[in-house]
């Protein structure tokens, strides 16, 4: 029996299965599936060396599918191994009911890959087009850094190569030479709507690919022994990064559900049974004398990932005289973006599984405090302007075990949000640090500040993640001491965290003695006529306010409401004590601090008064920080007079 004749075999019935379980479905895309029928089969039964028994072993070949819609034929090879579903310590072997349950709410096999929901084999949730080749090379850093033979497949369909995240995960796999990763381009020629473009030609992508700097094999995508031979071309380790363009056809094998109009669409019906004919008459013609039992799965070699010993953390003073900064403390002023570089370094110390990645912004972020040290330099990956690559990297470092804390200037951290919520679908360890976030840097404008960023990353934090902890905490320090110490408590929490730091110096406030948690706040001062409620670089703003209060016979409590979610009972709480006046302060848009607060107060059903001051129209450049805010209104001054309406001392407005 050949071995193309075998392969023949099994992607046929891999390729019934998925047409069978989409049909069951009422949904699903069974013609990008079957695009990739050889594909997968010469991958899992074949090149790659795994455990269907264990299907997340962490030193196993690993798959990434970019093009999470053809996610069928991966379940399909899964039920026909009776490979694993489920979680370790639970898990159970995929099996005919698995099929029949496909993208309902108890069946492991989501709609498109999610590891979080069962389905182990996969490292990251994808189906967002565009992101799986960067989760693919942050496995590649780990491979390579662990020193591990691992191969890291990536498949990758020709439409959703014109994501820009594509060629930023392209440019860094050259740029980083890891020549583990395999990107498999499948070019069956169709989108969702219609043919792809010419751009995205067999021939286009493998001339982009050649020019990046790749070793590039096109092939038929359906010849056994051409697959064969560019996986084993792989497999020997090639001189430079390599990647397949693989010529497929959507919907193989069927005639009647190919071209145009059949994405996500499964035949059902006489369709279905036509289909099915269809396929089992290719089948007679390719695989006549081929079993689908004949192929052989290949173990990995035994090796073990190294298992990070975590020393405890030094303080924030002894880091400073450590690394020759001491003067910092008789100044008792540092900017929070500084104190989160010395923190990271000083993590990064601790602990070895912690890397520090960054977006070409490392002497403004202050990550490179950790990248110019010569025992830790080694992890902080530049990633260079390619902030949704870095995200995905992120994931994939985290995947394989490791820590990554990825910063940036926090406006250019919005272009990839949607991979932060896919991380966080994920159920990856990833933190998120943006630096000149706020109107506080002043001269730069609006293009580098961050203003929405704290409403939607709160978002994120009002549902609960697979651990049952929010799906993100967000981070707000107000002086040196609170950014230390949560970007310490951010590497020991397990999940996602956004932190904001900004850039001016700004005075202590705290000291070694105060303790930051997640979901933490901390009481400044104490009053009873009205509860001053903010976070981060308008703590200073309103501490200054205070005085303005105290003058007008205000007796204020100010509070820093360092994190979101937070403690409510205990917000609660405050709030009656000060009459349930509360005023919040911050330095971004809306959705953010006040929101939080107001629908805390309206879940509680009590009588609160919350007026709220933030950035209400878009800002321009200023000299300075005091410039700025008289700009926006969120001087000292002003919040005085609002706090002295709220009580009545004056008229507002």
């Amino acid at each position: 029996m050949s071995f193309e004749a075998a392969v023949h075999a099994k992607a046929i019935r891999i390729d019934t299965l998925s047409l069978t379980m989409c049909a069951t479905a009422g949904s699903g895309h069974p013609t990008t599936a079957l695009s990739l029928g050889h594909i997968v089969t010469a991958l899992m039964y074949d090149a790659m060396r795994w455990v269907p028994e264990d299907p997340g072993y962490p030193t196993a070949d690993r798959l990434v599918l970019s093009e999470g819609h053809a996610v069928p034929i991966v379940y399909a090879a899964f039920v026909d191994l009776q490979a694993m579903v489920g979680s370790p310590g639970s898990y159970r072997p995929a099996g005919e009911g698995d099929l029949e349950a496909f993208r309902s709410t108890e069946s492991p096999l989501d709609g498109h890959p999610n590891p979080r929901e069962g389905f182990t084999f996969f490292d990251s949730a994808t189906g967002s087009l565009g992101q799986g080749l960067s989760v693919a090379a942050g496995l590649g850093i780990a491979a390579r850094d662990d020193e591990i033979d691992q191969r890291i497949y990536c498949i990758i369909g020709d439409g959703e190569s014109r994501e820009g995240q594509i060629a930023e995960a392209l440019d860094f796999i050259v740029e980083h030479d890891l020549k583990n990763v395999l990107p498999i381009f499948n070019c069956n020629g169709y989108g969702q709507a219609a043919s792809v473009s010419k751009q995205q030609s067999p021939e286009r992508i493998q001339a982009k690919l050649e020019a990046t700097g790749f070793t590039v094999l096109n092939i038929d995508g359906h010849d056994p022994a051409a697959i064969k031979k560019a996986l084993e071309a792989f497999a020997k380790g090639p001189d430079q990064p390599m990647a397949i363009v693989a010529r497929t056809v959507k919907g193989w094998g069927v005639p009647s559900i190919q071209g145009n109009g059949w994405h996500g669409k499964p035949p059902a019906g006489e369709a279905l049974d036509r289909a099915l004919d269809e396929l089992a008459a290719t089948g007679r013609e390719l695989a006549a004398t081929g079993s689908p039992d004949d192929l052989m799965i290949y173990p990995p070699a035994s090796a073990t990932r190294p298992i990070a010993e975590v020393a405890p953390v030094m303080g924030m003073r002894e880091a400073l005289k450590t690394w020759d900064m001491a003067s910092v403390m008789a100044a008792a002023r540092l900017a929070t973006r500084k104190a989160f570089g010395l923190a990271l370094r000083a993590v990064g110390h601790a602990d070895p599984s912690v890397y520090a990645l960054d977006a070409d912004v490392k002497n403004s972020t202050f990550t490179q405090y950790f990248g110019d040290d010569t025992e830790i330099g080694q992890r902080h990956v530049e990633c260079r302007i390619a902030e949704q690559n870095m995200i995905g990297v992120g994931t994939g470092l985290a995947a394989a075990g490791k820590k990554p804390v990825c910063a940036s200037f926090g406006k250019f951290i919005t272009r990839a949000y949607d991979q932060i919520e896919m991380a966080m679908n994920s159920g990856t360890n990833l933190k998120v640090v943006g630096s000149h976030t706020g109107v506080s840097l002043a001269a730069d404008g609006p293009s580098q500040m961050s203003l929405p960023d704290v409403a939607w990353f709160r978002s994120l934090g009002s549902v609960t993640n697979h651990l049952g902890h929010p799906g993100c905490y967000v981070l707000q320090p107000a002086d040196a001491w609170a950014a230390y110490g949560l970007t310490v408590e951010m590497a020991r929490h397990d999940g996602l965290c956004y932190m904001r730091t900004h850039r001016p110096d700004v005075e202590f406030i705290y000291d070694e003695h105060t303790v930051f948690e997640l979901g933490g706040m901390e009481v400044l001062t104490e009053g009873r006529d009205l509860l001053v409620v903010t976070a981060g670089y308008m703590v200073h703003e309103c501490n200054k306010a205070l005085d303005g209060m105290d003058q007008m016979g205000i007796d204020a409590s100010l509070l820093d409401l360092y994190s979101l979610p937070f403690d409510e009972d205990r917000f609660l709480d405050l709030a009656n004590e000060n009459g349930g006046n509360i005023l919040v302060v911050e330095d971004n848009y809306g959705g953010g601090l006040f929101s939080a607060v107001s629908e805390a107060c309206v879940k509680a059903g009590d009588a609160f008064t919350v007026t709220p001051m933030a950035v209400s129209r878009i800002p321009k450049s200023a000299r300075n920080e005091v410039e700025i805010l008289d700009q926006c209104g969120l001087t000292h001054e002003k919040i005085t007079e609002a706090a002295a309406a709220m009580v009545g001392l004056v008229q507002a407005g």
